[in-house]
């Protein structure tokens, strides 16, 4: 994997790039839809492809491991061919999982233990396994196996948790160096910054990653519970260490604001379920700020949703019918607000590539916090 920066923006730290993949270039910064069971919830691989313009999607080691589980995957030729998706895959190893999974799994240096939250059967995760996991469902780049550390946890356990995850890493840059790809094409490891949001541990675990000399580095462990600006803090410290010319991941975050102000501060791929999930309870993001479609105020719009949006439902489709649908619980509802979501998600960070080109980010980026704060 390679990756070059194209532009930088005086006022932030920000800056535009493009990462090459044998499945396709990435220009960044990009958010990337979440596809956890190799779908990304109510929406087809075509809209994402030609309508939201998506150009990598993540799926989740876990989840895919349990179902539809690694011999379909291998005999299908990995996620790509399975699902019908021939641009970048990213996957999760399942980290994120272990820290939800509080009351189905046990930690040991050795790795997890768990039960699938399908059928209560027992499992293992070590590193040296969820390698081998990656390594079968065949994303372009796959993350090292870590502990991810609750936001308000104290700082022992922060400390005891990156020491399991550091180790960890060791082992998860072991076996991909002594394994080949399954599928003829490059897979790159993505090392984790763990730390809680403690300042020494986060530099830390920082420059430990910066060591391993990946091709990419993710920033973990955030929008996990902290106050946001503790997140924000995290990022700029994280960053100061991470190196400068490999791209930086910041996992699970978040809302168009959170993606904006962490371009601001040198991050260059977001993922979130955010869009998708909010978008199924009636939520929509817009230029103007945010919609709760389930309120009455929008029975009677009989506009667009958005009629010069980047999408065929924003302009095919009323506020007024995505109301009635949401009310009715009718499927057809949920697949609207998913594709307006993530193609405006899309479509705000294509205009952040955009603006950082132009050499005025800061500016625009100021004033599309201060209108997207609005609830209308």
């Amino acid at each position: 994997m390679d990756f070059e920066i194209k532009a930088r923006c005086a006022q932030t730290d920000a800056r535009t790039g493009v990462i090459t993949t044998d499945h396709g270039n990435i220009e960044t910064p990009i958010f990337m839809p979440v596809g956890t069971v190799g779908s990304v919830k109510a929406v087809h691989m075509r809209e994402l492809r030609d309508e939201i313009k998506a150009q990598i999607i993540l799926g989740n080691t876990y989840h895919l491991y349990l179902r539809p589980g690694l011999d379909i995957l291998r005999q299908a030729g990995g996620l790509h061919r399975f699902g019908g998706w021939s641009r970048p895959i990213l996957t999760d190893s399942g980290g994120y999982q272990v820290f939800s999974l509080t009351d189905r799994r046990k930690i040991t240096p050795e790795g997890v233990t768990f039960r699938s939250h399908i059928d209560g059967s027992k499992h293992l995760f070590t590193p040296e396994r969820v390698m081998d996991i990656e390594r079968t469902i065949g994303a372009d780049i796959v993350m090292a196996f870590d502990e991810c550390c609750p936001g308000d946890a104290d700082y022992k356990y922060a400390e005891r948790s990156l020491a399991l995850t550091e180790s960890w890493l060791d082992r998860c840059v072991k076996r991909i160096d002594e394994t080949e790809s399954l599928y003829g094409y490059r897979q790159s490891l993505f090392p984790i910054v763990q730390g809680c949001i403690y300042p020494d541990l986060r530099r830390r675990a920082a420059e430990k990653v910066a060591s391993i000399g990946a091709d990419g580095n993710a920033i973990g462990g955030l929008a996990v519970g902290e106050p946001t600006e503790k997140m924000y803090e995290m990022i700029e410290l994280t960053n100061e260490y991470l190196p400068d010319n490999k791209p930086r991941y910041l996992m699970g975050v978040g809302t168009p604001i959170n993606l904006l102000e962490g371009i601001a501060r040198g991050v260059d791929m977001f993922d979130c379920i955010m869009p998708t999930r909010n978008g199924r309870n009636g939520q929509l993001f817009t230029w103007e700020g945010t919609i709760n479609i389930r309120n009455a105020k929008w029975a009677k719009e009989l506009c667009p949703i958005n009629p010069e949006g980047t999408t065929w439902v924003d302009r095919e489709y009323t506020l007024g019918y995505l109301h009635h649908l949401i009310k009715a619980e009718e499927i057809l509802g949920l697949q609207i607000a998913s594709i307006h979501n993530l193609g405006f998600y899309l479509e705000l960070i294509g205009e952040a590539r955009r603006h950082i080109a132009l050499g005025d980010f800061g500016t625009w980026k100021d004033e599309m916090v201060y209108r997207m704060n609005k609830r209308l």
